[in-house]
């Protein structure tokens, strides 16, 4: 489960106002890489584009929670790359085809909530051929990690193991064959991928 503009930065750049309430979206399992996999170019786009974002990964069954039960739910949090084809996003009025292709979700390992740790501090950098793109800090979302989970989870049932994307902060560019793409999830660990044409 995905969210898009979150972060106001972000929204004003791509000349987007900034939703009344978390705007949703669904990536594929089939989108889901490891770190050291391939982002594979596809020829459907001739833009495809890095996101660097915070994931929070579900740790039980969640249905219907409270903001306040919320991060009782969290197993942890992991540093996530929402490719997406933006030529594609733009052109279809959806996001289903830009951001759903093979490999278009890279994420690295969980790093496991532990007591007293608050969401607020957690802060991505992506970098590209180690050329820092984008940095933001969770306070800075529009729609915070708990009335995120909360929200969703009056929506659809949150399993254990799945994985919520949080947004990306401003910064977001272009992804060529060659580069290689890295999201840091500071303090904790990152995910770094090579980018290859199709």
């Amino acid at each position: 489960m995905c969210v898009g503009r979150n972060y106001v930065a972000h929204a004003k750049e791509l000349g987007n106002e900034l939703p009344e309430r978390p705007l949703l979206f669904l990536k594929p399992p089939s989108a889901v890489v490891a770190d050291g996999a391939p982002i594979i170019l596809p020829p459907d786009s001739q833009r495809v584009e890095h996101e660097g974002e915070i994931a929070v990964v579900i740790g039980r069954r969640t249905r219907r929670v409270s903001e306040a039960e919320a991060l009782a739910c969290v197993l942890g949090y992991a540093p996530l790359n929402d490719v997406t084809a933006r030529d594609l996003q733009r052109t279809d009025g959806q996001w289903t085809r830009a951001k759903g292709f093979d490999t278009f979700c890279p994420i690295g390992k969980t790093w496991r909530a532990v007591e007293g740790m608050d969401w607020r501090g957690l802060e991505v950098v992506c970098r590209v051929n180690g050329e820092e793109r984008q940095r933001g800090r969770a306070e800075g979302m529009a729609f915070g990690i708990p009335l995120l989970i909360s929200y969703i989870s009056h929506i659809m049932t949150l399993e254990e193991g799945d994985v919520i994307a949080t947004g990306t902060p401003e910064g977001v560019g272009p992804l060529h064959a060659g580069d290689e793409v890295e999201v840091e999830l500071l303090g904790l660990g990152r995910v770094k991928n090579p980018v290859v044409d199709h």
